[in-house]
């Protein structure tokens, strides 16, 4: 469920205090157990006659309803003080994802500073700007409609690993050696200029050579993309992994409505917007400390598995306790009904609800 930790755990010590005392006369266990199943599917079968379904309502009212599910997660944590302003960014993002049931379409990125009604929602993918070498400050920093090229290739010229040996004859043929090895880079950097691309992710790094070659071109670059935030970008702007750059088509590149990079607080974000796919979100969370940034986050995490939770079975009920008391009163007027000592049993179930 994601939330509802602090209730299942009141709720079961309830139970077994109420059933504490039946035990000490001597009452025997599967006697309670078989009454407080009873109860328990009396309970259920009351549920989803009170629960109210979200099916075939219009997306303002199923906003409001899943806003209210959210807000009541929210209350008792640290960032209750604005659960109306949390709450509605919470149900937009798990909007935006639409079916998936991949926890991880919703990124939730900390930047420590500023004020929480600073925190923002992105309906694509946000990212903390990777290391750059020189070269990038001339790069472009926004683009419309851009095409982006998503690459799990080393585009920097590197030295042999381990103990690479070459035998020369001639020294003459060390210099063809050298451009052998500068023609593969600008090889590579050439073809993924020939795609069309605009915006170049690599989990694996770009180097200073490679970064400027972009830049001169109007392109923007960025290695050592996190393998995670790779994923999320393919999946929101349409694109795939790529392991090679040679015969790059149009159907492996992704696009989206606005790509820019940001500074938010003391960080800068690249930023995809408007993304065609519309399978992921990512929230950005300001604030003051690191500790509180921490908390807010799981508390966020906590709303998004509820509001989830509410999608997928289609129903919510009344909180604020509500729900548990009007359980507990049909369960003692249908105890009446009962003789035995199980009318006992089920009104003790009722009790502990209360």
């Amino acid at each position: 469920v994601g939330d509802g930790t602090t209730t299942v755990v009141l709720l079961a010590a309830e139970f077994l205090r109420e059933a504490k005392p039946f035990i000490e006369d001597g009452v025997h266990s599967q006697n309670l157990i078989r009454s407080y199943r009873t109860a328990c599917s009396l309970a259920i079968e009351k549920i989803k006659e009170l629960a109210v379904s979200i099916e075939g309502k219009s997306i303002e009212e199923k906003k409001t309803l899943l806003g209210k599910c959210a807000a009541t997660t929210l209350s008792s944590k640290l960032i209750g003080g604005e659960k109306e302003f949390f709450a509605s960014m919470v149900v937009d993002a798990v909007i935006a994802i639409g079916t998936d049931d991949r926890l991880n379409m919703i990124g939730i990125k900390k930047v420590p500073g500023g004020n929480m009604r600073d925190s923002f929602l992105v309906n694509g993918v946000a990212f903390k700007k990777t290391f750059s070498y020189a070269g990038f400050e001339q790069q472009p920093k926004k683009f419309l409609n851009p095409k982006i090229l998503l690459l799990n290739v080393e585009l920097e010229l590197k030295s042999e690993k381990e103990n690479a040996e070459i035998r020369l004859s001639d020294p003459s043929q060390y210099q063809s050696i050298v451009d052998a090895e500068w023609n593969i880079i600008y090889d590579k950097l050439d073809k993924c200029v020939q795609s069309g691309a605009k915006v170049v992710l690599s989990r694996l790094a770009i180097g200073d050579l490679a970064t400027q070659y972009f830049a001169d071109r109007d392109i923007f670059c960025a290695g050592r993309v996190a393998e995670e935030d790779l994923k999320r970008v393919a999946a929101a702007t349409g694109g795939t992994v790529q392991t090679s750059v040679n015969n790059i088509i149009d159907e492996v590149l992704g696009t989206c409505e606005i790509f820019e990079e940001k500074q938010v607080g003391n960080e800068r974000f690249n930023i995809f917007n408007g993304c065609p796919s519309g399978q992921t979100a990512t929230i950005v969370l300001r604030g003051g400390a690191d500790q509180f940034i921490e908390e807010a986050e799981r508390s966020l995490h906590d709303a998004i598995m509820i509001v989830r939770r509410a999608m997928k079975n289609s129903t919510v009920v009344a909180g604020g306790g509500a729900i548990d008391m009007e359980i507990s009163r049909y369960l003692r007027q249908h105890a009446r009904t009962i003789a035995g000592k199980s009318q006992l049993f089920i009104n003790s179930y009722a009790k502990a609800l209360e």
